[in-house]
């Protein structure tokens, strides 16, 4: 049975082992999830497990005193969204997520995927969005530098962009100012080192991408190490 939930990022922290080492590690609040629909190649032309997380409210509907309609809940969920969760029989999630496995007749409808899927010991695969770093300089974005030379004053721009007469041009690829993070990135062959079942809590060796409440897809890795 492959093996994938969705989870929120708490923050770092640092614990000890039986053995007496300090892990640093990420702690993830992990599920539960709710599978809301199961694809297959008969009806949809591949098979997938969507899986829902998170609470989040429905999007209502009322009339006022004048008759006009007037929307609460605006940003709620959709009416629908609310029929495809009614159908799973379960509460509308804030995110919905599609894992492709090649077989899903493991997985049901209703079925609720809690922390307690994975194990001590377990490698997986974690990918997030990465901190959004706004409008940064070259220097910061690609670690370019300026003559390094006393008095040279110019430690923090570019220099020049093109190399001379020839070809007389600015090279694609040339790392130039601009926007960084809010990249997806996927960090393998992470190590689970404690799951706590009760609290719904995963808490992974070493470092997760993202920020704090973000949203965090886990997989089993798909390229364990030797």
């Amino acid at each position: 049975m492959k093996k994938a939930i969705l989870a929120t990022k708490i923050g770092m922290t640092q614990i000890f082992k039986e053995d007496g080492e300090l892990v640093p590690v990420t702690v993830l609040e992990a599920g539960p999830c709710v599978v809301t629909r199961v694809k297959t190649a008969d009806s949809d032309g591949y098979e997938a497990v969507q899986v829902g997380f998170g609470d989040k409210k429905d999007r209502i509907s009322v009339l006022d005193k004048s008759g006009k309609k007037e929307v609460v809940h605006q940003h709620g969920v959709n009416k629908a969204q609310q029929g495809e969760f009614k159908k799973a029989g379960t509460e509308s999630r804030r995110y919905l997520k599609e894992f492709r496995f090649d077989n899903c007749a493991d997985y049901k409808v209703g079925q609720e995927i809690k922390a307690d899927m994975f194990a001590e010991g377990d490698k997986i695969d974690a990918t997030a969005i990465s901190k959004g770093r706004g409008f940064v300089s070259a220097i910061q974005k690609g670690q370019h530098r300026g003559p390094m030379g006393h008095g040279s004053k110019f430690h923090r721009h570019q220099g020049s962009n093109n190399s001379s007469s020839d070809p007389s041009r600015v090279y694609k690829g040339k790392v130039m100012p601009g926007h960084a993070g809010t990249d997806q990135v996927t960090v393998r062959n992470l190590e689970v080192v404690r799951v706590d079942a009760e609290k719904n809590l995963i808490l992974v060796k070493g470092a997760i991408p993202g920020p704090k409440k973000g949203l965090v897809t886990i997989k089993e890795t798909t390229k364990a190490e030797a």
